[in-house]
C-alpha cells in the first residue's frame, strides 16, 4: 500500500506518495491552507486516489529537538486526520525545507515559482528519508500512555520464573503489579527509559503494545518508573527504541 506524504505549513502543504513498489517518493502537488476541514478533505481524496490510508507527516521540530508552534501545529491536523479514520505516523523534518530550497535555486527556478513547489519537493525528501529507513512497517508497536509512578515490586526476585530474565514485576501507586517483558533500556537527551511490553492483562491494553517509561530516583535513592506525559519526548522516545531495534535486526 501506497503511503503519502504531509509537509503541514500554516499557508500551504506540501504532498507527495510513494510509487506503487514503495520504493521512491514523488511530488503531488501544494495544498493551499483553507482550514482543518477543507484541507482534510483533499487529503482524504488524494488517499481515495491512491487507494491508501496511509499518512506520513512531517515533524518541523527544532534543532535541540524541542518541539514548537509549528510541530504542535502539525500534530493537531495530523490527529484531525486520524480522526477521519486514517493510519498516522511522523517523520522529523528538520532540513527538508532548506534542503528544497536550494535545490531550487541551483535549478534557476524562478522566485514566482518557488512557493509552488518548495513544500512538495520537501515532502519527497521527508518520504524518501523514511522509506530508505525501512518504511511503513505493520509489525511497528504502538506506545501507550500510562499515568502516574511505578516501582519494582518487592516480589520480584521470590516469585517470577528467573529463567525468564526479561521480565520485571512493576507496582502502581494503588498496588496494582503488573508483569512485564523488558525490551530495552535507552537513554534519549541524557535521561534513561526503559522499554515495556505488558504480560499481565491492564484495562485498554493490547498485549502487544509497547510502554515507555522514564527511570527516576526518589527521595530514598530509589529508582522508579514514570509516565512520560510530554508527547513530544514520548515519540522521540518511541523513534529511538525503533532506530536501536532495527538495526539490531540488522546485525
Amino acid at each position: 500500500m501506497r503511503v503519502i506524504c504531509l509537509d503541514i505549513g500554516d499557508k500551504r502543504t506540501g504532498v507527495a506518495v510513494t510509487d506503487p513498489l514503495n520504493l521512491t517518493a514523488q511530488a503531488v502537488e501544494t495544498i493551499w491552507t483553507k482550514g482543518f476541514e477543507k484541507d482534510a478533505d483533499r487529503v482524504l481524496e488524494l488517499c481515495r486516489q491512491y487507494e491508501t490510508d496511509r499518512v506520513l507527516c512531517g515533524l518541523p521540530l527544532n534543532m535541540d529537538g524541542s518541539a514548537g508552534i509549528q510541530a504542535q501545529h502539525a500534530r493537531a491536523f495530523a490527529q484531525y486526520l486520524e480522526g477521519k479514520g486514517l493510519q498516522i505516523r511522523f517523520q522529523d523534518e528538520r532540513l527538508t525545507t532548506k534542503q528544497a530550497r536550494s535545490v531550487l535555486l541551483e535549478a534557476e527556478v524562478r522566485r514566482s515559482k518557488r512557493k509552488a513547489y518548495i513544500d512538495q519537493l520537501a515532502a519527497t525528501y521527508i518520504l524518501q528519508s523514511f522509506m530508505d529507513a525501512g518504511g511503513w512497517r505493520e509489525e511497528e508497536r504502538n506506545k501507550i500512555y500510562l499515568k502516574g509512578v511505578w516501582h519494582m515490586s518487592e516480589n520480584m526476585n521470590r516469585d517470577l520464573d528467573m529463567e525468564q530474565e526479561n521480565v520485571v514485576e512493576l507496582v502502581d501507586e494503588d498496588g496494582n503489579a503488573v508483569r512485564f517483558e523488558h525490551l530495552m533500556t535507552l537513554e534519549h537527551e541524557g535521561k534513561p527509559y526503559i522499554c515495556l511490553v505488558p504480560l499481565d492483562p491492564m484495562e485498554d491494553v493490547s498485549e502487544d503494545e509497547l510502554v515507555i517509561l522514564r527511570i527516576e530516583t526518589d527521595d530514598e535513592g530509589n529508582d522508579v518508573y514514570a509516565t512520560v506525559d510530554d508527547e513530544a519526548e514520548l515519540d522521540a522516545v518511541f523513534e529511538k527504541y525503533l532506530e536501536i531495534a532495527e538495526a539490531d535486526e540488522g546485525e
